[in-house]
């Protein structure tokens, strides 16, 4: 199985990547918000506890987010391997992935981040905004905030996959197809 961990600041384009290469390399594409819009949307027990914590503002504790990711992997494991969005974003969540792939009989193939200019990827958050609704890429006193959430928080993941020799920096910049050449070419080499 290949198990990626796509990683990169907000507008970098690992949703659009993503979405590309779950086809070419028949890879289950697991967006932790869409794991917990599924879960609160269906009252499943997990979603109802998350939503109790969103509710106040809290962030869903790592025991819930990973028991959450348990039950999508359990039930995806004839795939040919994972595509992990948004998750991890701490060394404990990162920890707890490694434990619930390998409780699974896998492991995480590669953490690869897409690295973007900050002034590109305001560009192409605003530009997002103007289709998306979403407030937060429309605000670029909100997109610069929340790139640099980013870069403070998950600086330690780029340390906790590169002790392992499992991260990989791709240049995220340009074209579309430029970006998912240059993608093709770390998980073909996996």
């Amino acid at each position: 199985m290949k198990n990626i961990v796509l990683f990169g600041p907000p507008g970098a384009g690992k949703g659009t990547q993503a979405e590309i290469i779950k086809d070419a390399y028949n890879l289950f594409h697991i967006s932790t918000g869409d794991v917990f819009r599924y879960n609160i949307k269906n009252n499943t027990s997990l979603g109802i506890l998350a939503k109790q914590y969103m509710d106040k503002g809290e962030l869903v504790p790592d025991e819930v987010t990973i028991e959450m990711f348990n039950e999508v992997v359990a039930s995806n494991l004839d795939c040919n391997g994972f595509i992990f969005d948004g998750f991890p974003r701490t060394t404990s969540q990162a920890m707890a992935l490694d434990h619930l792939m390998n409780s699974n009989n896998t492991n995480i193939s590669a953490m690869i981040a897409f690295e973007v200019e900050d002034s590109i990827l305001i560009s192409r958050l605003i530009k997002r905004g103007e289709t998306s609704g979403r407030v937060d890429d429309s605000n670029e006193s909100i997109i610069k905030n929340r790139i640099k959430e980013y870069y403070k928080k998950t600086a330690i993941l780029k340390e906790y996959y590169q002790k392992q020799d499992r991260y990989y920096g791709i240049n995220g910049e340009g074209k579309i197809e430029e970006t998912s050449i240059r993608l093709r070419k770390v998980i073909d080499s996996l």
